[in-house]
């Protein structure tokens, strides 16, 4: 462990004046342009880099729009002319962040420039020329896009608001119109019609301000829950599928946190639902292939949602909730298709595609729902029984996240669509909608842009003469989800290349039977050369697991019926169209190799190995060491500087050198955990504090990543638990041996 004097942080007040203003309330544009609106009275417009041109604007939001670049550069320009693409990200909701994340994501696979949602942010008030209203704002819209891809989350995104507003001037866009948006949005609303539809429901009760315990009591005894412990689900009327939802026990409980969703402003009204317990959670992704004037909406692959058990006992009323849906966990796991009886998941996709045609949707949505094997809800008469149990659709979002691993992605790279074709399937299918973009649905067009190559067997063909590149992410360190994010940035945009066939790579995590004395022998290090659809997972843990579910026969088979019937259908629609040119993604399966098999198929295909493992053998000169006896290719620094550099004292001692230079690093001590372990902690803070002239220390392991941890002690007793949870921490992975 590496001990270092610590010093105090300044901060730029305005810096983070200016990230907490964007962050109360904003809506962005990135098109031709980037934007972010936010909570400022003026509406402003900006000059910035690269000679692009900024907008912004407010009315409670405001615009930056940054960036005027064309989404295709093509030669046909005479007959062609280039689309002009909108997209518009940021919103007042909770859900502003993955907003921002679904505009990066749709910008680089419709090959536009992008900046980070940061960026913008802290450049709003320098880079800004005002509107003096929206309506100003979407004339000025009007005249520079072709069409509108909003990808705004929550309200204003998709309770109609956004699209009523490009309703208003004529501007076309992306996704359902603003009256259905308005009721597939409101919760209560959407499960209204839906059971004016034949569909099953659950039973809930709105809270929207005025109401005593009794109307709620009454609705708890109609359902037979039990008045003081009866099970419930407290959400948002109007909100995503994942903010604000809690679980409840008894009228009292239910009604507090149903009044606090009012109180808090989350919204104006709640819905208190019954607790389905037992039930299976799904989601599915519905494109529409039809034509302008016949709907035909087509379900890919479901999704099954699993929360994994978990040793927490507050984690007993676990929910999908936002840090499970978006952030790196291992409380949660994905099977795509479902592990549910065929004929419901069947009945799933059906009834999906009925609720999409029944509530008018457009384009594309993510529908959620529950599947109960055994139910008490009444379900006479009405779609969603099966012989199994029931079905019920519970959650319409109307704009589907879009980071790059989002379910969208992952459903469409499972029937054959790439990032890009996906999106530009649903954006040209808008254009489809609209007689004025009539031109910009032609095929020599889109056999340009849609996707490299337009049929599975030239693609096969043409791999077998590109540049072999292996990206290799993933391994056991405190890094690896960073690295899988690293690796699948990688791999996805060194696929725009034409001459490089790009394999995404994992290296597994090492078994926990074997101690870390092990870890250079190779004969324990395996990697597995991922298909396109397992490498869209949030952690390292969901790939492996997604690799092993992918060779189970039984499974396999199943995957394979389905995939061809969702493949089929989609044909069907889409041959209709000329922008459609064919799937882009084969139906690969996961290989696993060992470490030295892998290095040795590297140096048949004379692949180059682009190196994304943070930290372990990935950075500590191992894995260059081996590529480099087999005379492979690889990015980054070599052996020696590898392992200096991986090595934070041996970096300082390198450095030293050159403090002549002004080059300086800062005084440390290094001490193994048996000095910590075995040394009293008062003595052992006084002699570092006196060694290195401070009073306050900073703690971090000598090997390992910048940030991991790390951290900042400033009391005697402070160090006492930092060595004690670095004690746990090694037990755990098995870095030391108890005695």
């Amino acid at each position: 462990m590496a001990i270092l004097p610590s010093f105090s942080f300044l901060h730029n007040s305005n810096f983070l004046q200016t990230i907490n203003n964007a962050n109360e309330s904003s809506v962005a544009l990135f098109s031709s342009w980037n934007s972010i609106f936010s909570s400022k009275s003026k509406l402003r417009i900006a000059n910035s880099f690269s000679r692009r041109n900024s907008w912004r604007c407010s009315a409670k939001s405001r615009i930056e729009v940054a960036g005027e670049v064309e989404m295709e550069k093509t030669t046909r320009r005479e007959k062609w002319r280039v689309l002009r693409v909108g997209l518009l990200c940021g919103g007042p909701s909770a859900e502003r962040g993955i907003s921002l994340n679904s505009a990066r994501s749709v910008l680089d696979h419709i090959q536009l420039y992008s900046n980070t949602p940061a960026d913008f942010d802290f450049k709003l008030d320098s880079l800004a020329q005002g509107f003096s209203s929206l309506s100003d704002f979407a004339e000025n819209l009007s005249a520079s896009v072709d069409i509108v891809f909003p990808v705004i989350h929550g309200p204003f995104g998709e309770d109609g608001t956004i699209q009523e507003l490009l309703e208003r001037s004529n501007i076309p866009y992306v996704g359902t119109r603003s009256s259905e948006c308005r009721k597939a949005f409101d919760k209560y609303e959407a499960s209204l019609e839906l059971g004016k539809h034949g569909f099953l429901t659950v039973p809930s009760f709105l809270v929207q301000g005025g109401q005593s315990t009794e109307d709620i009591l009454k609705w708890f005894e109609r359902n037979q829950l039990d008045v003081s412990a009866g099970k419930v689900v407290v959400k948002p009327v109007k909100g995503g599928s994942s903010i604000g939802v809690t679980v409840a026990y008894g009228v009292t409980d239910s009604f507090r946190k149903a009044n606090r969703i009012l109180s808090e402003g989350i919204d104006n009204k709640a819905l208190v639902e019954i607790f389905l317990e037992g039930g299976r959670e799904f989601t599915a992704i519905v494109l529409d292939v039809g034509t302008a004037s016949e709907s035909n909406p087509v379900v890919l692959l479901p999704t099954e949602v699993e929360l994994l058990d978990t040793v927490n006992a507050t984690e007993k009323d676990a929910i999908f909730n936002y840090r499970r849906k978006y952030l790196p966990t291992q409380q949660v796991a994905y099977h795509t298709p479902p592990r549910f009886p065929v004929d419901v998941i069947e009945i799933i996709r059906e009834g999906a595609s009925l609720l999409f045609r029944r509530l008018g949707l457009c384009d594309f949505a993510r529908i959620d729902g529950w599947y109960l094997p055994s139910s008490k809800i009444s379900s006479s008469g009405q779609f969603g029984k099966t012989e199994p149990g029931v079905v019920l659709f519970t959650d319409i979002n109307l704009i589907s996240g879009m980071e790059q691993t989002s379910f969208l992605f992952q459903q469409a790279s499972m029937v054959g669509f790439s990032h890009s074709n996906i999106l530009r399937s649903v954006l040209h299918h808008a254009c489809s909608r609209f007689p004025s973009l009539e031109s910009c649905s032609g095929k020599s067009y889109f056999s340009t842009v849609v996707q490299k190559y337009p049929q599975m067997e030239e693609l096969v063909a043409k791999k077998a003469d590109l540049q072999k590149v292996f990206v290799i992410f993933g391994g056991d360190t405190s890094e690896r989800q960073v690295s899988l994010m690293s690796g699948t940035n990688v791999w996805l945009n060194l696929q725009a290349f034409d001459d490089l066939d790009v394999t995404p790579c994992l290296l597994a995590p090492m078994s926990s039977s074997y101690d870390s004395a092990n870890e250079v022998d190779l004969s324990y290090r395996s990697v597995w050369s991922l298909p396109y659809s397992l490498v869209l997972r949030h952690t390292t843990e969901e790939v492996l697991a997604a690799c092993m579910e992918a060779m189970e026969p039984a499974r396999a088979v199943l995957t394979s019926l389905l995939r061809k019937q969702v493949m089929n259908d989609l044909s069907e629609g889409l041959k209709k169209h000329s922008w459609f040119t064919g799937f882009d993604v084969s139906d690969d399966v996961p290989v696993k190799y060992s470490l030295k098999e892998w290095i040795r198929l590297a140096k048949e295909l004379q692949a180059t190995v682009f190196i994304a493992v943070h930290g372990g053998i990935g950075e500590d000169g191992t894995l260059q060491s081996l590529l480099e006896a087999e005379g492979i290719p690889y990015t980054g620094p070599g052996v020696k500087a590898s392992r200096i550099c991986m090595d934070k004292v041996a970096t300082s001692l390198a450095l030293k050198h050159l403090a002549e230079f002004g080059i300086l690093t800062i005084n440390k001590e290094v001490r193994t955990m048996q000095d910590l372990l075995h040394m009293p902690v008062p003595d052992l803070w006084h002699e570092l504090i006196t060694k290195l002239q401070c009073v306050t220390l900073c703690v971090k392991p000598a090997r390992d990543g910048c940030s991991t941890g790390v951290a900042r002690l400033w009391y005697n007793y402070e160090f006492r638990v930092t060595i004690s949870c670095s004690l746990v921490f090694m037990l755990m992975h098995g870095d030391i041996h108890k005695e």
